[in-house]
């Protein structure tokens, strides 16, 4: 579950595509800055790749997700097997149909050290990581964070943008796996129902781990 909060943690960065637009030119620190202004909510679709120590792709999977400013988002792998992941701002959830198993965690404070705080709060940018450009390759412009906490969740976490925002996030764990994550199909803004990010278990699955409900009052425009 560590590696999937990672992965739900830095995907949420996502772009205004009029402020990347006038910013497409300048360096990715400068389109990470213009996109993330005025960033409320998130739709969009993933693939990813993840390659062990030793250079072997050995999973590939797609889905959708959907993401909310500060803490709510949702992870759907649609294939090759299905799997869904809520936070809905004190939990998190993790659903694997096949299984029947549902694992539930409180939403820990350990969230300020991910890259999720580059997008929700840009000030605790340079205080929670050491933030460096890696220039153009690939086709995309590259800023890698690596985070400044003692006992960190990932070594780094490489961001490529393209002209129309983020476009790939490569990032690789403290046991030298590498996750490469593409992105397709951003909605930025679009009104996305509350029940998006409410998690009711199944009836008959099975839920392990112990999460009490905290009350999460409504953010205030």
């Amino acid at each position: 579950m560590k590696r999937f909060m990672l992965v739900l943690s830095a995907v949420v960065l996502t772009l205004s595509l009029n402020a990347v637009a006038q910013a497409a030119g300048g360096s990715a620190r400068a389109r990470l800055d213009a996109f993330a202004t005025g960033l409320h909510s998130l739709t969009g679709h993933f693939s990813q790749t993840l390659t062990d120590i030793n250079g072997h792709a050995s999973k590939n999977s797609s889905g959708t997700l959907a993401l909310q400013a500060p803490r709510q988002f949702r992870w759907d792998t649609l294939a090759p097997y299905q799997q869904t992941i809520v936070a809905d701002g004190s939990r998190v959830w993790m659903y694997d149909p096949e299984l029947e198993q549902v694992t539930v965690r409180v939403q820990s404070t350990e969230e300020a050290h991910s890259p999720l705080t580059v997008l929700t709060d840009l000030k605790q940018m340079d205080k929670n990581f050491k933030v460096v450009e890696q220039g153009e390759h690939d086709g995309l412009a590259w800023l890698r964070l690596s985070s400044t906490a003692k006992d960190p969740q990932f070594d780094y976490a490489d961001l490529g943008f393209d002209a129309n925002g983020l476009a790939r996030m490569t990032f690789r764990d403290q046991l030298g796996s590498t996750t490469d994550i593409r992105f397709s199909g951003w909605q930025r803004n679009a009104p996305i129902p509350p029940a998006t990010f409410n998690f009711v278990p199944p009836k008959g699955a099975d839920v392990i781990g112990d999460a009490p409900v905290i009350d999460v009052q409504p953010l205030k425009d």
